[in-house]
C-alpha cells in the first residue's frame, strides 16, 4: 500500500514539473522566457572606456552570445529579435585595493563596467537600462599585461552571468 502511494506522489510531482517546464515560463536553466519569445539580437559590444583593451569587446560579445546559445533555445538574429541586447563597455580601470606600511600598493583591482540596454519587444515591462561592473584583484608586483587575459576572462564571466540573469532569468 505504501509503495502505491509513493508511486502516485512521484507521478503527481513529475506531471507538475513537466507542466511547468512545458508552459515556457520556467526551465532547468533558470530562465523565464515566455513561449512566444523565440529570438534574440545581441549587438556587438561598443567599447567606450578611456583605457583601451582591443580584444575586450570581441571577447565580451562572444561570451554573451555563447551564454544565450547554451542556456536558451532562442534563435540568434542579426537584427529584429524578439529580445534585443545592446551593451557598451564604459569602464576599464586599475586601482589599488590594499596598501603596505610603506604606502605602496600590495594588491590592484581591474574593474570593467558595462552599460546594458535590454528590450523585450513582446513584453516591454521586462525592458531595462542598467549598468553592471565586475572586478578581479591581482598582486601589485605583477604587470597588468601579464595577468590581463586571465582577469578579463574572470570578469567577463561575472558580467555575462549578471546580465543574463537580469534579462531572461529576471533575478
Amino acid at each position: 500500500m505504501n509503495v502505491k502511494r509513493h508511486i502516485v506522489r512521484i507521478l503527481i510531482a513529475t506531471t507538475a514539473l513537466l507542466s511547468a517546464v512545458s508552459c515556457g515560463i520556467y526551465s532547468f536553466s533558470g530562465t523565464s522566457i515566455q513561449p512566444d519569445v523565440t529570438s534574440i539580437t545581441i549587438d556587438f559590444a561598443e567599447y567606450k572606456a578611456l583605457k583601451v583593451n582591443p580584444m575586450l569587446s570581441t571577447q565580451f560579445t562572444e561570451a554573451m552570445r555563447e551564454k544565450f546559445r547554451r542556456l536558451t533555445k532562442l534563435e540568434q538574429l542579426e537584427m529584429d529579435g524578439d529580445l534585443q541586447l545592446h551593451t557598451e563597455i564604459t569602464g576599464y580601470e586599475v586601482s589599488a585595493t590594499s596598501v603596505t606600511a610603506e604606502e605602496v600598493a600590495a594588491r590592484n583591482r581591474l574593474t570593467v563596467s558595462v552599460k546594458a540596454q535590454f528590450t523585450n519587444r513582446k513584453y516591454p515591462e521586462d525592458d531595462f537600462d542598467k549598468s553592471f561592473s565586475a572586478y578581479a584583484d591581482f598582486d601589485a608586483t605583477q604587470l597588468l599585461d601579464a595577468v590581463q587575459d586571465a582577469l578579463c576572462e574572470e570578469i567577463i564571466e561575472k558580467l555575462v552571468d549578471d546580465i543574463f540573469n537580469a534579462s531572461v532569468a529576471q533575478w
